[in-house]
């Protein structure tokens, strides 16, 4: 995959299927496997929990699992569709809002109650970064590389900052500092509150995915065929490991195990704490891209491939416990909820099976194509689709 020296990158391909449960979703997973513990940047706060899904894949580690419950037959609720978008972004929840940017350079708050806009925030370019939220505050990137601080009550600039390639990457956070990849190579640390820069570390391609975090440690997988260890202190590299081919998707960690897919057809089972990696999986027929990030639990890694099939993987081993096929690239990530695992696909539907055998329980006909991830919170399960809806689910 070529670097990105310019601006409006107009490949859209490897866009990060957003969306974003909680830090005590992590605090629960973690528990159940051996784990470091966490420094206190990482406690939660009033704002996350069963009502908030603030950041791309949820929590910091990206496990992409909720804390919320849902129907058992989820039923739309409202829909949004504003005259001219595309929603490639995924959704992330918050102060009762939901906050979602288009490819058509429009940034929403949208009540989580109703669907009636809130607020909008315009650009001359379009958002293909999931937002996330900290303190009143959003941070998003755009495709022209300038990345915003907006007030979340009102979606006016606080700061912003400006890099040299398209944004597709959700900002993450350490303390008082935010994280986030540019297609110009760099990861960047940013002051939360103010936009300085406080370092940058240089890959050599692109980085498209969410920077997972645990401890002071940063994860991050990039289009230079390697998994980055990075210090969050000093914004040097403490170790890295081989992918093999490039990766956009989001590496997703459950105790002293990392999981990541690459454009080389292969998943990945990493210890992260050697690094050393402890398996692989590449599907027997037909193997595809691993575009997705994973959503893990203890007993399954969760991930969708252009393959058109939803993988379900044991962690330890990363033994095929089963697939599940769609009419479509499965580009989106999943997110769990409960006993369940909810996504979207190419063919335009919403699928929700049984975690523990792949069983279908429910599906809605979206219409539209869906590469973004769902944001599930505070009873809600919330997704964009690239024709220009976005559907609220849960129960009347």
């Amino acid at each position: 995959m070529p670097p990105s020296a310019t601006k409006k990158n107009a490949n859209r391909v490897l866009r990060l299927g957003i969306g974003l449960a909680t830090l005590l979703i992590a605090v629960s997973s973690l528990s159940r496997t051996p784990a470091v513990r966490r420094p206190a940047a990482f406690e939660p706060t009033a704002a996350w929990g069963a009502e908030a899904w603030p950041l791309f894949r949820g929590d910091p580690q990206a496990t992409g699992v909720a804390q919320t419950t849902l129907p058992e037959t989820p039923q739309v609720l409202w829909t949004f569709a504003p005259r001219q978008a595309g929603f490639e972004a995924s959704p992330i929840i918050a102060e009762n809002r939901v906050f979602i940017g288009s490819l058509h350079g429009k940034f929403y708050a949208l009540d989580l109650g109703t669907g009636q806009a809130v607020w909008e925030f315009s650009t001359e370019s379009g958002f293909g970064a999931p937002a996330s939220y900290r303190q009143g505050a959003l941070y998003v990137g755009d495709s022209d590389g300038r990345f915003y601080c907006l007030d979340a009550a009102t979606g006016k600039p606080r700061w912003h900052f400006d890099t040299e390639g398209e944004i597709n990457s959700g900002a993450n956070f350490h303390g008082e500092r935010v994280l986030f990849g540019s297609q110009d190579g760099h990861l960047y640390c940013l002051d939360a509150a103010t936009g300085r820069l406080l370092w940058k570390y240089q890959s050599e391609n692109q980085i498209r995915c969410f920077p997972t975090l645990v401890a002071d440690r940063a994860f991050v997988a990039g289009c230079d065929e390697r998994l980055h260890v990075i210090d969050v202190a000093t914004g040097r590299q403490s170790a890295d490991v081989n992918l093999e081919a490039p990766t956009g998707s989001t590496p997703a960690v459950l105790g002293d195990m990392l999981f990541v897919g690459t454009e080389g057809k292969t998943f990945f089972g990493v210890r992260w704490s050697k690094p050393e990696i402890v398996w692989r999986y590449q599907p027997a027929e037909h193997s595809a891209p691993f575009r997705s990030s994973a959503a893990v639990t203890p007993q399954r890694v969760l991930v969708g491939a252009q393959d058109k099939l939803l993988h379900a993987l044991d962690p330890k081993t990363g033994t095929l416990q089963w697939t599940f096929a769609t009419r479509g690239r499965v580009d989106g990530s999943p997110v769990v909820v409960g006993d369940r695992v909810f996504f979207g696909s190419a063919d335009g539907r919403v699928y929700a099976l049984d975690v523990a055998t792949g069983k279908e329980r429910w599906r809605f006909e979206a219409g539209g194509p869906i590469v973004s991830s769902p944001a599930a919170a505070a009873g809600r399960l919330v997704v964009g689709t690239s024709s220009g809806e976005v559907y609220c689910f849960g129960g009347r």
